[in-house]
């Protein structure tokens, strides 16, 4: 039903929380003792599973802990220990994100961020993002994935207020290793992988990571193929000089997906035939096809001056091309005399099911589908580069890292759409194969070049245990829109002071902002200007000095407040136009801790707090004002707890449990439609013996299911659906 949050919802939550931290405490105190006690040695198989370092923060190799703002690395030893295979899977127990919002959708990896939508990078490098954020790069190639959250103008220049998502490619290594892996799961997921690197010369070294896979999805009709491959060549040229190259090329093809789109009876209310079933495809399995191609080559290249002045350079050039042909649901067909039909009519202002809503035909038969005909075409292309220069010196008592920069980056996006009607379905026989003819013209999406340059500069003054960050950068996009020229300038800043302790415990305090360019104008023809994000955080890292070696742990705790400028909002005097006087504000509180215990135990656990609010809007009427972002949830509580044994008769053998909690989201921008809050529970069993790695995990262990959001009475998207999968993987 379409209800609000009630008090005893929040106190739930609240319970739930408290649980947590208890659980938290007692097994921390079981592990560290354990660590006292236990002196026998141990199998490593995850050495660096707390993080300590990141470079997306500072765009320097700075530690988490001296790093005043905050900021999540997930690296690969998280990534193989918990078997993760995307974006969405691996933000699971992140503080501030939520992924996986359209549940099973095999094209993107769909993420809110601190109730926006976060910008992809690669290796530091903005992702040819176009018409979605991200780009649905495959995991396995990832050494890393680094989640900063807030404003990050001041490094990357346009960005959203939320944060971004910098994915780091594998980099060849001069020992000699790799992998072969298969697995095979639920819905027919079978996949081969495999990474192999080491030193072919004295001053050359490779690595080669690959991967394919062939599969179903929990909707009837739809095959899922993907091919990754990613070479790499490291060249020492000298003592203080190297270059890596970096390249990769991925194809995906996904046929017979209607992408969800169900009606809101069935899912979110009541349905004369019945629940919706959780397969069901509104797609068609013959016409509805989803094709991308994308590769990316370049190079990041490192020459040191001196110990204390080193230049590097940061070089893709992008490319991906995307075509779909997708005919989705549209809601229910209706009667032609309104006041009619086989069953009430959920009337979204209240929430209840009403008999007559006057003015509004029912549904016939609640069972036959309208559709829409969308097909898309769309081809990106971006050359970027990234020059760095960093010096540190002394100043009296005063320790100096000083980074000056300069990148520029050409972006093409070019696309176009067609649009029409396809014939009707059912939504409970399942996907059938139907004539459908591509709807014509073709009409440009988006006929875009933009051409940024940026100029930046920031210091890291250490002085005694203060930490003083400040930057501050000016950016200059040259941008043309379907043919008309635009330009925009703008001055982004970031100011951050961290106080360390000898304990480990380090609070900080920090200010930053943001822009991202908006396209189009106002219906007195005035050109947009880019909408602009500021962000207040404060909060309280620990990365403790006085635990026994064998004992990792990295926690934060962190306040904010994020006000975003600038936003469109509906012009009440001109229907289909916008005037730039909106804005949104979102606050939050964030807890987040990763550890791992004598290479036995190890805990993942977050809880977020996230309250958004459209505080301005161009009318005091408009129905968003005062209205949540769509799919924030208020409350988001993770935990993730492994054991391997490590000695013994059993070493090797290990196995974790994970639960996640995510309070109810509001899927459309007016706050009619409320999705109801969740918990899932995940597991793995793991098994290390000699070389060889052999696990079973899943997701939703449970199977339950529930709606991931619902935006209109057309537009409801079921959750993931349990998945159990299998994987055998050879080290060598």
């Amino acid at each position: 039903m379409f209800t609000r949050s009630s008090p005893r919802t929040l106190s739930l939550t609240r319970s739930a929380a408290c649980a947590v931290a208890a659980g938290l405490g007692a097994l921390l105190l079981a592990g560290i003792a354990s660590a006292a006690d236990e002196l026998e040695a141990v199998v490593v198989t995850a050495p660096h599973y707390v993080p300590t370092d990141n470079r997306t923060g500072t765009k320097t190799d700075t530690p988490l802990v001296e790093t005043p703002q905050s900021i999540t690395v997930i690296n690969r030893d998280q990534i193989d220990l918990l078997t993760w295979q995307n974006l969405g899977q691996a933000v699971r127990y992140t503080s501030g994100v939520v992924g996986e919002n359209f549940g099973s959708d095999e094209r993107y990896d769909w993420l809110t961020l601190r109730g926006f939508y976060p910008v992809q990078y690669v290796d530091g490098l903005q992702a040819p993002v176009g018409s979605v954020t991200n780009i649905g790069l495959d995991l396995y190639n990832s050494q890393s994935v680094e989640v900063l959250k807030g404003p990050a103008s001041v490094l990357y220049g346009l960005a959203p207020p939320g944060g971004i998502v910098n994915m780091t490619s594998r980099r060849p290594s001069r020992d000699f290793g790799g992998e072969v892996q298969a697995h095979y799961g639920s819905h027919d997921d079978k996949q081969l992988a495999g990474d192999i690197t080491g030193a072919v010369t004295d001053n050359l070294s490779l690595r080669l990571t690959a991967l394919s896979y062939d599969r179903d999805t929990q909707t009837r009709g739809v095959r899922s193929k993907r091919t990754y491959v990613a070479p790499a060549l490291t060249w020492d040229i000298a003592d203080r000089t190297s270059i890596t190259f970096l390249y990769y090329y991925q194809w995906d093809d996904v046929k017979g997906d209607g992408g969800g789109f169900f009606p809101a009876a069935g899912i979110y209310s009541p349905n004369p035939n019945g629940p919706t079933p959780t397969d069901a495809n509104l797609g068609d399995p013959a016409y509805n096809d989803f094709s991308r191609s994308q590769y990316a080559g370049g190079y990041s290249f490192k020459h040191g001056f001196s110990d204390n002045l080193t230049f590097s350079q940061d070089l893709k050039y992008f490319s991906t091309s995307n075509t779909m042909f997708d005919v989705y649901g549209a809601g229910f067909a209706t009667s032609t005399t309104p006041g009619t039909g086989l069953y009430p009519y959920l009337n979204p202002l209240t929430g209840v099911q009403e008999s007559d809503f006057s003015g509004n035909p029912l549904y016939t038969d609640y069972r036959t589908v309208n559709r829409y005909n969308f097909p898309f075409w769309e081809n990106i292309h971006s050359f970027e580069v990234d020059n760095r220069l960093e010096a540190k010196w002394v100043t009296g008592a005063v320790k100096h890292d000083v980074l000056f920069g300069l990148d520029y980056r050409r972006y093409v996006d070019k696309s176009k759409f067609a649009f029409g009607f396809g014939p009707t379905t059912d939504l409970y026989s399942g996907p059938v194969a139907t004539p459908i003819t591509t709807p014509s013209p073709a009409f440009p999406y988006t006929d875009e070049i933009q051409r940024q340059t940026g100029l930046y500069a920031q210091d890291q003054m250490k002085v005694d245990h203060w930490i003083f960050t400040v930057g501050a950068r000016q950016d200059w996009v040259k941008s043309t829109y379907s043919g008309a020229d635009r330009s925009d300038d703008k001055l982004s800043y970031r100011g951050g002071v961290t106080y360390l302790l000898p304990n480990g415990l380090a609070p900080y305090v920090s200010y930053a902002n943001s822009f991202q360019p908006t396209a189009g104008s106002s219906f007195a023809g005035e050109a947009f200007k880019p909408t602009t994000g500021k962000q207040v955080e404060a909060g309280l890292k620990f990365e403790p000095t006085f635990l026994p070696r064998d004992v990792k742990l990295f926690a934060t705790a962190a306040a904010y407040k994020i006000t975003q400028d600038n936003v469109l909002a509906a012009d009440p005097g001109h229907a289909f136009f916008s005037l730039q006087v909106g804005q949104v504000e979102v606050k939050g509180a964030e807890l987040e801790l990763v550890t791992r215990i004598r290479e036995r135990l190890s805990l993942n656990a977050s809880y977020s707090y996230t309250k958004s609010e459209v505080t301005q809007t161009a009318s005091a009427t408009d129905p968003t004002l005062g209205r949540e972002l769509p799919i924030v949830p208020r409350h988001k509580v993770s935990l993730f707890v492994d054991y391997t044994a490590q000695t013994g008769a059993v070493a090797g053998l290990g196995g974790g449990l994970g639960i996640r909690y995510l309070s109810s989201t509001y899927g459309d921008p007016t706050n009619l439609w409320q999705a109801p809050s969740y918990t899932l529970l995940d597991a793995v069993i793991h098994y290390n013996v000699d070389k060889w790695l052999i696990s079973v995990d899943a997701s939703n262990l449970t199977n339950k299911t529930y709606i991931s959001q619902c935006s209109s009475e057309v537009n409801c998207f079921y959750g993931l659906k349990r998945k159990v999968v299998g994987t055998v993987s050879r080290k060598f």
